[in-house]
Protein backbone atom coordinates (compact mmCIF):
# COMPACT_ATOMS: atom_id res chain seq x y z
CA UNK A 1 0.00 0.00 0.00
CA UNK A 2 2.76 2.51 0.13
CA UNK A 3 3.29 2.43 -3.65
CA UNK A 4 -0.03 4.21 -5.36
CA UNK A 5 -0.51 4.04 -8.85
CA UNK A 6 -2.23 7.77 -10.14
CA UNK A 7 -3.04 9.19 -13.31
CA UNK A 8 -3.75 7.47 -16.54
CA UNK A 9 -0.31 7.05 -17.47
CA UNK A 10 0.54 5.08 -14.47
CA UNK A 11 2.13 7.85 -12.06
CA UNK A 12 4.36 6.37 -9.23
CA UNK A 13 4.33 8.22 -5.73
CA UNK A 14 6.51 6.07 -3.45
CA UNK A 15 6.05 7.18 -0.02
CA UNK A 16 8.20 7.56 2.73
CA UNK A 17 9.43 4.27 4.62
CA UNK A 18 8.97 1.93 1.08
CA UNK A 19 12.59 1.81 0.39
CA UNK A 20 13.91 -1.68 0.08
CA UNK A 21 17.68 -1.38 1.17
CA UNK A 22 17.44 0.58 4.23
CA UNK A 23 15.00 2.38 5.95
CA UNK A 24 15.49 6.17 6.23
CA UNK A 25 13.95 6.71 9.47
CA UNK A 26 16.69 5.05 11.24
CA UNK A 27 18.27 8.99 10.52
CA UNK A 28 16.11 9.52 12.80
CA UNK A 29 16.22 6.78 14.85
CA UNK A 30 12.51 6.82 14.66
CA UNK A 31 10.89 3.35 16.22
CA UNK A 32 8.17 1.52 13.16
CA UNK A 33 4.92 1.91 14.27
CA UNK A 34 1.14 2.44 13.72
CA UNK A 35 1.47 5.57 15.71
CA UNK A 36 3.50 7.48 13.21
CA UNK A 37 0.53 6.99 10.89
CA UNK A 38 -2.09 7.86 13.33
CA UNK A 39 -0.31 11.43 14.41
CA UNK A 40 0.00 12.40 10.32
CA UNK A 41 -4.04 12.09 10.11
CA UNK A 42 -4.71 13.66 13.21
CA UNK A 43 -2.23 16.49 11.79
CA UNK A 44 -4.11 16.54 8.40
CA UNK A 45 -7.73 16.47 9.77
CA UNK A 46 -6.25 19.58 12.34
CA UNK A 47 -5.34 21.13 9.36
CA UNK A 48 -8.84 21.27 7.75
CA UNK A 49 -10.53 22.15 11.18
CA UNK A 50 -8.74 25.23 11.08
CA UNK A 51 -9.43 25.49 7.47
CA UNK A 52 -13.15 25.19 7.76
CA UNK A 53 -13.66 27.09 10.36
CA UNK A 54 -13.09 30.24 8.39
CA UNK A 55 -16.64 31.15 7.27
CA UNK A 56 -16.14 33.52 4.95
CA UNK A 57 -14.35 30.46 2.72
CA UNK A 58 -17.04 28.57 3.20
CA UNK A 59 -19.55 31.59 1.21
CA UNK A 60 -17.10 31.91 -1.05
CA UNK A 61 -15.17 34.98 -0.02
CA UNK A 62 -11.25 35.18 -0.72
CA UNK A 63 -9.89 36.91 2.43
CA UNK A 64 -7.33 39.37 1.02
CA UNK A 65 -4.20 37.53 3.03
CA UNK A 66 -4.94 33.57 3.43
CA UNK A 67 -4.38 33.40 7.08
CA UNK A 68 -6.74 30.80 7.90
CA UNK A 69 -4.44 27.99 8.83
CA UNK A 70 -2.80 30.30 12.28
CA UNK A 71 -3.80 30.08 15.77
CA UNK A 72 -5.04 33.67 16.83
CA UNK A 73 -2.54 34.46 18.90
CA UNK A 74 0.32 34.14 16.23
CA UNK A 75 -2.20 35.75 13.07
CA UNK A 76 -1.13 39.27 13.84
CA UNK A 77 2.53 39.03 13.75
CA UNK A 78 2.33 36.25 10.67
CA UNK A 79 0.37 38.91 8.49
CA UNK A 80 2.67 41.51 8.94
CA UNK A 81 5.36 39.13 7.54
CA UNK A 82 3.71 38.11 4.84
CA UNK A 83 2.74 41.76 4.03
CA UNK A 84 6.90 41.73 3.67
CA UNK A 85 7.50 38.71 1.91
CA UNK A 86 9.26 40.52 -1.45
CA UNK A 87 12.04 41.55 1.36
CA UNK A 88 15.55 39.42 0.80
CA UNK A 89 15.35 39.58 4.76
CA UNK A 90 12.42 37.58 5.46
CA UNK A 91 13.10 35.28 8.32
CA UNK A 92 11.52 31.40 7.47
CA UNK A 93 12.18 30.00 10.27
CA UNK A 94 10.37 32.66 12.46
CA UNK A 95 7.47 32.32 9.92
CA UNK A 96 7.10 28.35 9.73
CA UNK A 97 6.90 28.83 14.20
CA UNK A 98 4.23 31.30 13.62
CA UNK A 99 2.20 29.28 11.19
CA UNK A 100 2.64 26.59 13.22
CA UNK A 101 5.03 24.82 10.93
CA UNK A 102 2.61 25.68 8.02
CA UNK A 103 5.01 28.33 5.99
CA UNK A 104 4.52 26.17 2.68
CA UNK A 105 0.80 26.00 2.98
CA UNK A 106 0.14 29.44 3.98
CA UNK A 107 2.83 31.37 2.07
CA UNK A 108 1.61 29.28 -0.94
CA UNK A 109 -2.02 30.43 -0.50
CA UNK A 110 -1.14 34.08 0.16
CA UNK A 111 1.45 34.02 -2.90
CA UNK A 112 -1.30 32.64 -5.24
CA UNK A 113 -3.29 35.44 -3.53
CA UNK A 114 -0.92 38.13 -4.39
CA UNK A 115 -0.40 36.98 -7.89
CA UNK A 116 -4.04 36.60 -9.06
CA UNK A 117 -3.65 33.51 -9.65
CA UNK A 118 -6.37 32.19 -8.03
CA UNK A 119 -9.07 34.06 -10.19
CA UNK A 120 -6.93 33.68 -13.39
CA UNK A 121 -7.09 29.72 -13.16
CA UNK A 122 -10.57 29.61 -11.37
CA UNK A 123 -8.82 27.50 -8.56
CA UNK A 124 -10.84 26.27 -5.59
CA UNK A 125 -9.61 27.53 -2.55
CA UNK A 126 -10.54 24.06 -0.84
CA UNK A 127 -8.69 21.84 -3.70
CA UNK A 128 -5.61 24.27 -3.30
CA UNK A 129 -5.27 23.97 0.29
CA UNK A 130 -5.78 19.80 0.06
CA UNK A 131 -2.93 19.92 -2.68
CA UNK A 132 -0.36 22.38 -0.74
CA UNK A 133 -1.27 20.26 2.69
CA UNK A 134 -0.31 17.15 0.29
CA UNK A 135 2.78 18.69 -0.90
CA UNK A 136 3.80 19.93 2.65
CA UNK A 137 3.08 16.16 4.46
CA UNK A 138 5.02 14.84 1.85
CA UNK A 139 8.41 16.32 2.77
CA UNK A 140 10.52 14.39 5.51
CA UNK A 141 9.99 16.79 9.01
CA UNK A 142 13.28 14.79 10.41
CA UNK A 143 15.49 15.89 7.53
CA UNK A 144 17.74 18.96 8.70
CA UNK A 145 17.50 20.51 5.43
CA UNK A 146 15.66 19.21 2.84
CA UNK A 147 12.03 19.66 4.43
CA UNK A 148 9.06 21.39 3.71
CA UNK A 149 10.65 25.24 4.76
CA UNK A 150 13.83 24.59 2.84
CA UNK A 151 11.05 24.38 0.35
CA UNK A 152 9.07 27.58 1.77
CA UNK A 153 12.64 29.33 1.38
CA UNK A 154 13.30 28.79 -1.98
CA UNK A 155 9.35 29.43 -2.70
CA UNK A 156 10.09 33.15 -0.85
CA UNK A 157 13.14 33.66 -2.73
CA UNK A 158 11.28 32.89 -6.28
CA UNK A 159 8.31 35.25 -5.54
CA UNK A 160 11.71 37.70 -5.39
CA UNK A 161 12.99 36.82 -8.20
CA UNK A 162 9.73 36.78 -10.28
CA UNK A 163 9.33 40.44 -9.01
CA UNK A 164 12.60 41.57 -10.75
CA UNK A 165 11.74 44.24 -13.34
CA UNK A 166 13.77 41.99 -16.41
CA UNK A 167 11.64 39.41 -15.95
CA UNK A 168 8.20 40.52 -14.45
CA UNK A 169 8.05 42.64 -17.29
CA UNK A 170 6.90 39.51 -19.50
CA UNK A 171 5.84 37.01 -17.10
CA UNK A 172 2.12 35.37 -18.03
CA UNK A 173 0.09 34.23 -15.14
CA UNK A 174 1.27 30.04 -16.39
CA UNK A 175 4.72 31.26 -15.81
CA UNK A 176 4.41 32.63 -12.33
CA UNK A 177 2.17 29.26 -11.33
CA UNK A 178 4.81 27.32 -12.79
CA UNK A 179 7.77 29.18 -10.71
CA UNK A 180 5.66 29.21 -7.57
CA UNK A 181 4.58 25.45 -7.85
CA UNK A 182 8.31 24.05 -9.07
CA UNK A 183 9.64 25.88 -6.28
CA UNK A 184 7.03 24.40 -3.39
CA UNK A 185 7.56 20.94 -4.74
CA UNK A 186 11.12 20.45 -6.23
CA UNK A 187 12.47 18.21 -3.10
CA UNK A 188 9.08 16.69 -2.40
CA UNK A 189 9.44 13.42 -0.53
CA UNK A 190 13.56 13.76 -0.28
CA UNK A 191 15.13 10.85 1.69
CA UNK A 192 17.65 13.04 3.06
CA UNK A 193 20.39 11.07 1.51
CA UNK A 194 22.17 11.95 -2.40
CA UNK A 195 22.05 10.47 -5.72
CA UNK A 196 25.27 8.62 -5.30
CA UNK A 197 23.86 7.20 -2.26
CA UNK A 198 20.38 5.72 -3.81
CA UNK A 199 22.95 4.37 -6.78
CA UNK A 200 25.49 2.21 -4.49
CA UNK A 201 22.43 1.05 -2.07
CA UNK A 202 20.87 -0.18 -5.65
CA UNK A 203 17.43 1.67 -4.48
CA UNK A 204 14.54 0.75 -6.82
CA UNK A 205 14.35 5.18 -7.72
CA UNK A 206 18.01 4.35 -9.03
CA UNK A 207 17.02 1.70 -11.70
CA UNK A 208 13.44 3.40 -12.22
CA UNK A 209 15.57 6.35 -13.77
CA UNK A 210 18.64 4.47 -14.88
CA UNK A 211 20.85 6.24 -12.29
CA UNK A 212 20.24 10.23 -14.08
CA UNK A 213 18.65 12.58 -12.15
CA UNK A 214 17.21 10.02 -10.01
CA UNK A 215 15.71 12.72 -6.98
CA UNK A 216 14.60 15.21 -8.99
CA UNK A 217 12.67 12.76 -11.43
CA UNK A 218 11.00 11.60 -8.24
CA UNK A 219 10.14 14.48 -7.17
CA UNK A 220 8.40 15.68 -10.34
CA UNK A 221 6.41 12.35 -10.79
CA UNK A 222 5.43 12.91 -6.86
CA UNK A 223 4.34 16.42 -7.86
CA UNK A 224 2.21 15.35 -10.99
CA UNK A 225 0.68 12.84 -8.62
CA UNK A 226 -0.27 14.78 -6.19
CA UNK A 227 -1.79 17.45 -8.70
CA UNK A 228 -3.90 14.36 -10.09
CA UNK A 229 -4.91 13.31 -7.06
CA UNK A 230 -6.13 16.78 -5.56
CA UNK A 231 -8.00 17.08 -9.26
CA UNK A 232 -6.59 21.10 -8.72
CA UNK A 233 -6.40 21.12 -12.37
CA UNK A 234 -9.34 19.23 -13.24
CA UNK A 235 -11.20 21.73 -14.75
CA UNK A 236 -8.43 23.02 -17.23
CA UNK A 237 -8.56 21.26 -20.97
CA UNK A 238 -6.22 18.52 -21.39
CA UNK A 239 -3.74 19.85 -23.34
CA UNK A 240 -3.29 22.68 -21.08
CA UNK A 241 -2.47 20.52 -17.80
CA UNK A 242 -0.14 18.15 -19.76
CA UNK A 243 2.17 21.47 -20.72
CA UNK A 244 1.72 22.15 -16.99
CA UNK A 245 2.89 18.63 -15.95
CA UNK A 246 5.62 18.90 -18.49
CA UNK A 247 7.32 22.55 -17.89
CA UNK A 248 7.14 21.22 -14.32
CA UNK A 249 9.05 18.57 -15.10
CA UNK A 250 11.57 21.14 -16.57
CA UNK A 251 11.76 23.26 -14.00
CA UNK A 252 12.62 20.73 -11.14
CA UNK A 253 14.90 18.56 -13.47
CA UNK A 254 17.09 21.82 -13.73
CA UNK A 255 17.21 22.14 -10.12
CA UNK A 256 19.76 18.67 -10.51
CA UNK A 257 23.73 20.09 -9.53
CA UNK A 258 24.86 17.73 -11.97
CA UNK A 259 24.16 19.79 -14.72
CA UNK A 260 25.35 22.91 -13.50
CA UNK A 261 27.50 23.76 -16.28
CA UNK A 262 25.45 23.14 -19.13
CA UNK A 263 23.05 25.74 -17.58
CA UNK A 264 25.73 27.78 -16.86
CA UNK A 265 27.63 27.97 -20.45
CA UNK A 266 24.13 28.69 -21.78
CA UNK A 267 23.53 31.44 -19.97
CA UNK A 268 26.92 32.93 -20.68
CA UNK A 269 26.24 32.09 -23.96
CA UNK A 270 22.62 34.10 -24.09
CA UNK A 271 24.56 37.14 -22.09
CA UNK A 272 27.70 37.63 -23.95
CA UNK A 273 25.61 37.46 -27.34
CA UNK A 274 22.33 39.66 -25.99
CA UNK A 275 20.08 37.02 -27.83
CA UNK A 276 17.79 36.23 -25.19
CA UNK A 277 14.11 37.22 -25.89
CA UNK A 278 11.96 37.17 -23.27
CA UNK A 279 8.84 37.66 -24.98
CA UNK A 280 9.78 33.81 -26.21
CA UNK A 281 8.21 31.46 -24.24
CA UNK A 282 11.06 29.41 -24.40
CA UNK A 283 13.30 31.68 -23.50
CA UNK A 284 11.08 33.05 -20.04
CA UNK A 285 11.16 29.13 -19.52
CA UNK A 286 14.94 28.94 -19.30
CA UNK A 287 15.45 31.58 -17.30
CA UNK A 288 12.53 30.29 -14.69
CA UNK A 289 14.85 27.49 -15.06
CA UNK A 290 17.68 29.62 -13.79
CA UNK A 291 15.60 31.24 -11.52
CA UNK A 292 15.21 28.45 -9.67
CA UNK A 293 18.39 27.44 -9.76
CA UNK A 294 19.10 30.18 -7.59
CA UNK A 295 16.28 30.45 -5.28
CA UNK A 296 17.29 26.29 -4.79
CA UNK A 297 20.68 27.43 -3.69
CA UNK A 298 20.49 30.98 -2.47
CA UNK A 299 21.56 30.07 1.22
CA UNK A 300 24.64 31.91 0.99
CA UNK A 301 23.19 34.64 -0.45
CA UNK A 302 21.03 35.54 2.69
CA UNK A 303 21.81 37.84 5.97
CA UNK A 304 24.37 35.56 7.87
CA UNK A 305 22.21 34.35 10.52
CA UNK A 306 19.85 32.56 8.53
CA UNK A 307 22.74 31.64 6.39
CA UNK A 308 24.79 30.09 8.79
CA UNK A 309 21.29 28.19 10.03
CA UNK A 310 20.95 26.87 6.20
CA UNK A 311 24.53 25.60 6.43
CA UNK A 312 24.54 23.78 9.47
CA UNK A 313 21.41 22.13 8.44
CA UNK A 314 22.94 20.95 5.14
CA UNK A 315 26.16 19.76 7.04
CA UNK A 316 24.08 17.78 9.82
CA UNK A 317 22.42 15.83 7.11
CA UNK A 318 25.49 15.39 4.85
CA UNK A 319 26.86 13.81 8.06
CA UNK A 320 23.86 11.56 8.91
CA UNK A 321 24.33 9.76 5.53
CA UNK A 322 27.84 9.57 6.73
CA UNK A 323 27.05 8.31 9.59
CA UNK A 324 24.46 5.41 7.57
CA UNK A 325 27.19 4.64 5.14
CA UNK A 326 29.53 3.72 7.92
CA UNK A 327 26.43 2.13 9.37
CA UNK A 328 26.52 -0.19 6.51
CA UNK A 329 30.08 -0.39 6.27
CA UNK A 330 30.02 1.80 3.16
CA UNK A 331 32.22 3.77 1.77
CA UNK A 332 31.32 7.25 3.47
CA UNK A 333 30.79 9.72 0.30
CA UNK A 334 32.79 12.97 -0.24
CA UNK A 335 31.44 15.70 2.45
CA UNK A 336 30.28 13.43 4.54
CA UNK A 337 32.74 12.59 6.85
CA UNK A 338 32.31 14.75 10.05
CA UNK A 339 35.68 14.13 11.26
CA UNK A 340 37.20 15.28 8.33
CA UNK A 341 34.93 17.98 6.28
CA UNK A 342 34.12 20.47 7.91
CA UNK A 343 31.31 23.20 7.87
CA UNK A 344 33.56 26.24 6.94
CA UNK A 345 35.62 24.26 4.64
CA UNK A 346 32.31 22.44 3.13
CA UNK A 347 31.00 25.70 3.07
CA UNK A 348 33.94 28.03 1.34
CA UNK A 349 33.80 25.26 -1.57
CA UNK A 350 30.13 25.69 -2.00
CA UNK A 351 30.53 29.67 -2.73
CA UNK A 352 33.40 29.40 -4.89
CA UNK A 353 32.57 26.87 -7.21
CA UNK A 354 28.70 26.90 -7.63
CA UNK A 355 26.81 29.80 -6.26
CA UNK A 356 29.29 32.61 -7.15
CA UNK A 357 29.28 31.84 -10.62
CA UNK A 358 25.66 31.59 -11.02
CA UNK A 359 24.97 34.47 -9.36
CA UNK A 360 27.47 36.39 -10.60
CA UNK A 361 25.45 35.61 -14.23
CA UNK A 362 21.67 36.21 -12.84
CA UNK A 363 23.14 39.79 -11.92
CA UNK A 364 24.04 40.19 -15.03
CA UNK A 365 21.17 39.61 -16.40
CA UNK A 366 19.19 41.13 -14.18
CA UNK A 367 21.19 44.63 -14.55
CA UNK A 368 22.91 44.55 -11.27
CA UNK A 369 19.04 45.66 -9.22
CA UNK A 370 19.64 46.18 -5.64
CA UNK A 371 18.55 42.78 -5.37
CA UNK A 372 21.23 41.35 -6.63
CA UNK A 373 23.92 44.00 -5.38
CA UNK A 374 22.49 42.89 -1.64
CA UNK A 375 22.81 39.19 -2.66
CA UNK A 376 26.31 39.42 -4.03
CA UNK A 377 26.98 41.62 -0.74
CA UNK A 378 25.78 38.98 1.60
CA UNK A 379 27.77 36.28 -0.30
CA UNK A 380 31.06 37.96 -0.04
CA UNK A 381 30.45 38.39 3.36
CA UNK A 382 29.13 35.43 4.92
CA UNK A 383 32.27 33.64 2.72
CA UNK A 384 34.84 35.64 4.72
CA UNK A 385 33.10 34.87 7.58
CA UNK A 386 33.55 31.02 7.09
CA UNK A 387 37.37 31.84 6.20
CA UNK A 388 37.44 33.31 9.73
CA UNK A 389 35.95 30.53 11.05
CA UNK A 390 38.39 28.18 9.21
CA UNK A 391 41.58 30.18 10.06
CA UNK A 392 40.40 29.72 13.36
CA UNK A 393 39.76 26.19 13.48
CA UNK A 394 43.26 24.93 12.22
CA UNK A 395 44.41 27.90 14.23
CA UNK A 396 43.58 25.56 17.26
CA UNK A 397 44.62 22.66 16.19
CA UNK A 398 47.68 23.67 14.88
CA UNK A 399 47.27 22.52 11.27
CA UNK A 400 49.16 23.50 8.15
CA UNK A 401 46.66 22.12 5.29
CA UNK A 402 44.67 24.60 4.66
CA UNK A 403 45.98 27.93 5.75
CA UNK A 404 42.48 29.08 5.30
CA UNK A 405 41.89 27.32 1.91
CA UNK A 406 39.33 24.90 0.68
CA UNK A 407 41.27 21.05 0.36
CA UNK A 408 42.57 20.06 -3.41
CA UNK A 409 40.21 16.48 -2.54
CA UNK A 410 37.10 18.93 -1.72
CA UNK A 411 37.78 21.70 -4.59
CA UNK A 412 37.74 18.35 -6.70
CA UNK A 413 34.61 17.17 -5.49
CA UNK A 414 32.82 20.46 -5.93
CA UNK A 415 33.88 20.79 -9.35
CA UNK A 416 32.94 16.87 -10.25
CA UNK A 417 29.23 17.67 -8.62
CA UNK A 418 29.14 20.47 -11.00
CA UNK A 419 29.95 18.88 -14.14
CA UNK A 420 27.74 17.19 -16.25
Amino acid sequence: GDARVRGQTGVLSERRGSYPFIDFRLLNNTTLSGEIGTKKKVKRLLSFQRYFHASRLLRGVVPQASLYLLDEDYLGQARHMLSKVGMWDFDIFLFDRLTNGNSLVTLLCHLFNVHGLIHHFQLDMVTLHRFLVMVQEDYHSQNPYHNAVHAADVTQAMHCYLREPKLANFLTPSDIMLGLLAAAAHDVDHPGVNQPFLIKTKHHLASLYQNVSVLENHHWRSTIGMLRESRLLAHLPKEVTQDIEQQLGSLILATDINRQNEFLIRLKSHLDNQDLRLEDAQDRHFMLQIALKCADICNPCRLWDLSKQWSERVCEEFYRQGDLEQKFELEISPLCNQQKDTIPSIQIGFMTYIVEPLFERWAQFTGDTPLSENMLNHLRRNKAKWRSLLHKQHGSSRSNDHSGQVTGSQEQTLNEEATP
